[in-house]
């Protein structure tokens, strides 16, 4: 089995007698497949595919920018309030998401060391609220770098 799933990926496994090429074919040359592992010792220099030309000084080799995230305040308080406009609609039995994830605050710090009960509503309003914020955030950000880089 290992040696069809090494013929269709044209790839050997590192197992012993398996090559690339079908079965009953010899290969064209009589050299075999050099399998270095740079890992175990005694092996013959391995080539990397990590360019060592472009390494700084500092000997830091990044591969993605260090401002991955790229964070933006405009992105933050436009997704906030994004948010926080239509969570506070009064929707459920004339009350907002965002007053019922409020208002159960309270009733859950009267009794503060002790934690919410998991049959508190105050965990039901916790999740949807931050889910939808948070959805708003990405959105957000995909939105608004996405323009700013080109893609739409």
């Amino acid at each position: 089995m290992a040696g069809i799933v090494a013929m269709k990926c044209g790839v050997a496994a590192g197992l012993p007698g398996l090559t690339s090429a079908p079965r009953g074919a010899r290969a064209a040359s009589s050299s075999s497949i050099n399998l270095a592992n740079p890992f175990l010792r005694g092996s013959s220099a391995a080539s990397t595919s990590l360019n060592l030309a472009n390494v700084r000084g500092d000997s830091r080799v990044t591969c993605f920018t260090r401002d991955w995230l790229r964070t933006d305040l405009t992105v933050i308080g436009f997704g906030f309030s994004g948010w926080l406009a239509p969570s506070s609609i009064l929707a459920i039995n004339g009350q907002s998401l965002t007053g019922l994830f409020f208002d159960s605050i309270g009733p859950e710090l009267a009794h503060w060391p002790t934690g919410p009960t998991l049959s508190s509503p105050f965990w039901l309003w916790m999740v949807t609220w931050h889910l939808g914020l948070f959805s708003c955030l990405t959105l957000g950000q995909i939105g608004f770098k996405g323009r700013s880089d080109g893609y739409f």
